[in-house]
């Protein structure tokens, strides 16, 4: 079991599969472990239905017919959009599989009332090129109605769209799948307008830079592309913050963060604006309490580098596409006690350990740890205040 806090796109099964060394048994061995996998080590069974692990007959029935790699891989995939939970995933996946949200996402759905609302729509992404506008509702996707799409996502897994499942559900259908475009229908004070807008992973571009620049009032803008998860990042920061003068302002510009990154990179980050020993956020460790009965409780500090540390005024700014350790580097400036801004960021759930099932080693990645701030709320829930323009 490795530990891994970083959402990232997945290997995809395109082209013919390499000689398969395992058997039937091991397959089906395998899809059967996979639910108590869950139950002993996911860190928010508490917020499921019931409060355990999902399951169904049609979900039975589909671990039981599991006999080779690909139907292990289904039902994987199954078993984990069952938790409703952005931050779960498998290791491999399917070129036809719906996209990662938020990796892969530039719309951002909440469910109000009855109706599918858009929240946030990424910055120069495809949707917001299309004028997808914030306040529309979703109201059909290819052509079929929202709630009719929404219920059949979650009826082909014999569950019921309740909860956190309609909204999560909703995010993923207005992602699309990883291998076509979506055509997704909008409603607003215009009226209906039906919108075929490509996928992300045919439109990506390198994220993985820093953008720098000056604004005009003399603060130095950091903006970090999707480069959390990157050791390199550490260096190229440094190098920025050493040519900044001492005195003049810095704004970490968070909101183009959707996979997440390692603690290494955040404390590098943080390391820069503190003089001393500082927590900025707390863990949880549920599988040992279940395992034990003993609760695990532990909070995490950054440390200053010698040699690196800027006296000037920092801030932060965040968001929608703010994911996992982006938002850990924000809940911790605010432990810091620096000014952070941006209202709801992903509101990814925990720290996301890998899981190999024993005979096979295909992977699963879910939270097995619960990550709240220094003052005791949970990270996926906290609200910054909005941002000034």
């Amino acid at each position: 079991m490795l530990r891994y806090l970083a959402l990232v796109p997945v290997t995809l099964l395109i082209g013919a599969a390499p000689a398969d060394k395992f058997g039937a048994d091991d397959y089906a061995s395998d899809a059967k472990s996979l639910a108590g996998l869950i139950r002993d080590n996911y860190a928010y069974l508490d917020d499921l239905p019931g409060g355990v692990v999902p399951s169904s007959p049609q979900l039975d029935a589909e671990r039981d017919a599991v006999r080779d790699r690909d139907s292990l891989l289904h039902y994987a995939e199954d078993m984990i959009a069952a938790l409703a939970d952005h931050h779960a995933l498998t290791g491999s996946s399917f070129k036809d599989d719906w996209g990662i949200v938020p990796s892969y996402a530039d719309i951002w759905i909440v469910k109000r009332g009855d109706a599918y609302v858009v929240d946030a729509v990424k910055d120069g992404s495809i949707a917001a090129k299309a004028g997808v506008r914030v306040g529309e509702r979703l109201v059909k996707a290819d052509g079929r109605p929202i709630d009719a799409a929404v219920a059949a996502f979650w009826s082909r897994l014999g569950l019921q769209p309740v909860g956190e499942r309609a909204p999560f559900a909703a995010r993923v259908i207005a992602t699309g799948r990883r291998d076509r475009a979506r055509v997704l229908t909008f409603a607003g004070p215009g009226g209906e307008r039906t919108l075929t807008l490509d996928n992300l992973y045919d439109n990506q571009h390198d994220r993985a830079d820093f953008v720098l620049k000056r604004s005009n009032d003399g603060k130095t803008i950091i903006r970090f592309g999707n480069s959390l998860g990157e050791n390199t990042t550490i260096a190229t920061f440094d190098a920025i913050m050493a040519k900044i003068p001492p005195s003049q302002p810095v704004v970490l510009d968070l909101t183009d963060v959707p996979s997440g990154g390692t603690s290494s990179v955040a404390r590098a980050v943080m390391s820069w604006f503190i003089t001393k020993p500082m927590p900025y956020q707390m863990h949880q460790l549920p599988s040992e309490e279940r395992e034990t009965g003993i609760k695990r409780q532990w909070v995490e500090y950054v440390l200053p580098r010698p040699g690196k540390y800027h006296p000037g005024p920092v801030s932060v700014r965040a968001g929608r596409w703010t994911g996992s350790m982006g938002e850990g580097i924000a809940v911790g400036f605010l432990a810091l006690g620096k000014p952070v801004c941006g209202g709801r960021m992903a509101g990814l759930k925990g720290g996301v350990y890998d899981f190999d099932l024993p005979k096979t080693g295909l992977r699963v990645k879910f939270p097995a740890e619960r990550i709240y701030t220094v003052a005791g709320a949970p990270r996926e829930k906290v609200v910054l205040k909005p941002c000034m323009p």
